[in-house]
């Protein structure tokens, strides 16, 4: 059964703590609290991971500490309502492309922001978390439209609540989301 090899594979990556998938009935409470985040200054959190990962037919939730893989990709990017690209986050392994770059100034050891790039008229930004991809979980193990993503703190508290554990600052949590038939 494709649940079971899926949270075999999981389990079995280095750094995670628990896995376990989640109902419909803490998805929407997910749903609901991802509508309203925001970040410092009120910027706006458009969780583009969760809000995919909660139209696919499975959800799993790990719990990983520091010795997780890190990201493919940037898992945080500010972007103005026209799409430019204004700032995003960087790994340590990405790091040195931006340090060379003149446009691009370190806010922090993982974002860098670029002061050049403002919205048009009108426009605001958005923090955007988007999908990312979960290669461990692939078409030839009967896993279909693949994606992870990272709840906001608040929905992080909640899983973890709903699953009996305690909010912990050592660990994170991400979302792995799939689709088991042909028909999504």
């Amino acid at each position: 059964m494709a649940d079971d090899r899926a949270l075999e594979i999981i389990r079995g990556l280095e750094g995670v703590i628990d896995a376990f998938y989640l109902d419909r009935d803490i998805l929407e409470r997910v749903k609901v609290e991802e509508s309203v985040v925001r970040a410092a200054g009120e910027v706006s959190v458009i969780n583009e991971g969760v809000n995919q990962a909660l139209e696919r037919e499975r959800v799993i939730c790990i719990i990983k500490d520091p010795r997780f893989r890190p990201p493919p990709e940037p898992t945080v990017i500010l972007k103005s309502t026209d799409g430019q690209v204004m700032g995003i986050e960087v790994f340590p392994e990405t790091s040195g492309e931006y340090a060379e770059r003149g446009d691009a100034i370190f806010v922090s050891d993982g974002f860098v922001m670029f002061p050049s790039v403002m919205p048009s008229n009108g426009q605001t930004e958005n923090f955007v978390m988007p999908p990312i991809p979960f290669p461990e979980l692939n078409e030839a193990g009967g896993f279909r439209d693949v994606i992870s993503c990272s709840p906001s703190p608040t929905s992080d508290d909640m899983i973890r609540r709903w699953h009996g554990l305690e909010p912990n600052g050592k660990y994170a949590s991400i979302l792995v989301a799939y689709n088991t038939s042909k028909e999504r």
